[in-house]
């Protein structure tokens, strides 16, 4: 298996495991079980195309030192509020990592996941980060520019 800090590579992908915060269990029946530690993964594809897909997370001072040691082109980051980082702290999540370009995720799937692609965008331009925001609908495909 693998662990935070762990690096694992398969078929030509590296993937890194690296922190994230946010609780984790499983409930079998009427019973919590703790689930392990919260993380996100960095990809680092062939063509030397590096994604960070920060999980279910907070917002958590570290992710500068994601951007900094891995320097990702793609960051992959929670939106939706209540359970993980809403939109403005998403914003500042994304000027720590400095990826070109960010994909907003977990927002619009249960009516507890307030947050927006829009007010993200707001955030954005309030915090003047310059990045390419990517709104996937499910099942849609992004492939990154050379």
């Amino acid at each position: 298996g693998m662990n935070i800090g762990g690096t694992y590579v398969t078929k030509g992908i590296k993937v890194t495991m690296v922190q994230a915060m946010h609780s984790s269990s499983i409930q079998e029946g009427n019973e919590i079980i703790y689930g392990g530690d919260a993380a996100g993964f960095v990809l680092t594809l062939e063509d030397g195309t590096i994604i960070y897909h920060a999980g279910d997370t907070g917002l958590f001072g570290d992710m500068a030192l994601i951007g900094e040691l891995y320097t990702p082109h793609v960051a992959i980051l929670p939106i939706g509020n209540h359970y993980v980082m809403g939109p403005r702290e998403a914003a500042h999540a994304t000027r720590l990592i400095g990826p070109k370009v960010v994909i907003p995720m977990h927002y619009g799937s249960f009516p507890v996941l307030t947050g927006t692609v829009d007010e993200f965008r707001k955030e954005l331009a309030t915090l003047r980060v310059e990045v390419e925001v990517v709104e996937l609908s499910p099942g849609e495909v992004y492939t990154c520019p050379d």
